[in-house]
């Protein structure tokens, strides 16, 4: 847990950082993007590498070296002096978040070997990654109110040491017992198949839809491919393609896909919406964003103890039901919501959705085989890193298309035109602006991005309903010729192995 936990709040521990940053270390625009971007990029780009170099070496090797690289890349961003210097410390951070990640979800598969006893360590697993992202912002921003913007990096130390003093004890080493060579080729493959495709989905969320992106996503693509066509033909293939097309570990890969869809591209009008609309300081609105993630830790454990009496593919159902209702009480937001209508809505689309994406992981991890664990788990959280950005694009250009249409035409034609795409810049134009028309201004804003809002959670919805048709079509316990029946979560006598 030690590692995962650090590795998901470094996705957004640097969201309050970055004024600080810019004032000490002076980056350019698209610098300051870099350092915030490149360490999902790399971390997502080099996922299913690592997890297939884990299979080899071994796990606790892997992670062991992982935690080494992500402690030193920590002190050097801490105290870097430039902002080429910080973007290179974000890129060793995230070739060392991209060994810990798969290492840990792998080490699960083989460490608890009884359904039952995986299905709870899962859950604890899917609830810490949440907590995680959940906690980053907040403890971001409770550390810069004392100390310099580099203790958000330094914070990572003492577990990284915790983790180095005790895994040694605590955890054995697995890899797999053929032992094949590691193909540089499929390596360098993946890695410029997933990079341009996660980086051009990112861009068409940030900038709409523009040839660029769409030629960095088809180029992903295109190699993508090739990596499917050679891993055809290697006898010892980087990624099983048997496993992936096999229904159980394919359809949790897909539902886990469109569960980050709507959990990522939500998040953003979630967060905007107390600070813009709501008029809540950075790290008040963190604090209160934590209230929907204490869901998690009720409904996780509680759907895993329902999936040991019924078919997990209806708990799973139910769960992105219930995530679509949750949706659907968002799309009743108004500007002047109490906050507890907020929060409830979100509380209820979180519960539904840490149910489902629990299960799906335990699904995926129960149908890959031990030796193939790490790279199961890396192709488990490729999904996760494509659904994010995925649902960014799509759930951010929604909202963006609401809030433009309605914005047209509003406010003083000498305003800047970033006041009629984005709420944050319509806040900004409206420290200029003499006191009526600021205020006007921004009452137009806030009541366009709270629809480009409802439209989001409608869109989110819509996705929800359709994961939760595939969850009972694909995935519902069945013995096909051929296929093995999936095993009961149920504790059996046996311990973990």
């Amino acid at each position: 847990m030690l590692p995962l936990l650090l590795v998901s709040m470094d996705v957004s521990v640097l969201y309050f950082a970055i004024p600080f940053i810019s004032q000490d270390l002076a980056p350019s625009a698209t610098q300051q993007l870099w350092i915030l971007d490149v360490y999902g990029f790399v971390l997502s780009g080099l996922l299913i590498t690592m997890g297939a170099l884990g299979d080899r070496i071994g796990r606790r090797r892997l992670l062991l070296s992982g935690a080494v690289a992500f402690g030193a890349a920590s002190v050097t961003a801490a105290y870097a002096t430039t902002p080429e210097m910080l973007v290179a410390a974000r890129v060793l951070l995230g070739i060392g978040g991209a060994t810990l990640m798969p290492s840990t979800l792998a080490l699960i598969r083989n460490l608890f070997r009884d359904p039952g006893q995986r299905a709870k360590a899962v859950t604890l697993w899917t609830s810490v990654m949440a907590a995680g992202i959940s906690l980053g912002p907040v403890l971001s921003g409770v550390l810069l109110e004392h100390f310099w913007w580099g203790s958000v990096f330094l914070i990572n130390l003492p577990a990284m040491l915790l983790l180095l003093v005790l895994a040694p004890f605590l955890l054995p080493e697995f890899r797999s017992p053929s032992r094949p060579a590691f193909d540089v080729p499929s390596a360098l493959l993946s890695l410029a198949a997933v990079l341009p495709v996660v980086y051009g989905i990112k861009e068409l969320a940030k900038d709409g839809l523009h040839p660029m992106p769409l030629v960095h996503v088809a180029a992903g693509a295109a190699v993508a491919l090739v990596f499917v066509r050679r891993q055809r033909t290697l006898a010892q293939p980087m990624i099983d393609l048997a496993m992936i097309r096999g229904r159980h570990f394919g359809g949790a890969v897909v539902t886990n896909v469109l569960a980050m869809f709507a959990t990522i591209g939500f998040s953003v009008f979630f967060n905007q919406y107390l600070q813009s609309v709501l008029g809540m300081r950075p790290l008040e609105a963190a604090l209160w964003s934590l209230v929907p993630s204490g869901a998690a830790f009720v409904f996780a454990p509680a759907g895993a103890a329902l999936a040991g009496r019924i078919d997990r593919a209806y708990v799973m159902t139910g769960g992105f039901v219930l995530a679509a209702a949750g949706f659907g009480w968002l799309t009743q937001v108004r500007t002047d919501s109490p906050l507890w209508f907020v929060l409830t809505g979100s509380a209820i689309y979180v519960a539904g959705i840490i149910t489902a994406m629990t299960l799906a992981n335990e699904m995926a991890l129960g149908a890959a085989p031990p030796e193939r664990a790490g790279a199961a788990a890396a192709v488990v959280e490729s999904g996760t890193e494509f659904g994010g950005a995925l649902g960014m694009a799509i759930l951010g250009s929604i909202g963006a298309a609401v809030y433009t249409r309605e914005m047209a035409g509003e406010g003083p034609a000498a305003v800047p035109e970033a006041v009629r795409e984005t709420l944050g810049g319509a806040v900004a134009a409206a420290h200029r602006l003499p006191t009526a028309q600021a205020e006007s201004l921004l009452a137009s804003a806030r009541e366009a991005f709270t629809h480009g809002l409802n439209y989001a959670a409608l869109g989110a919805g819509v996705f929800m309903l359709m994961a939760a048709g595939f969850a009972v079509t694909v995935l519902r316990r069945r013995t096909e010729p051929g296929e093995p029946a999936q095993p009961s979560m149920t504790a059996g006598p046996s311990g973990g192995a």
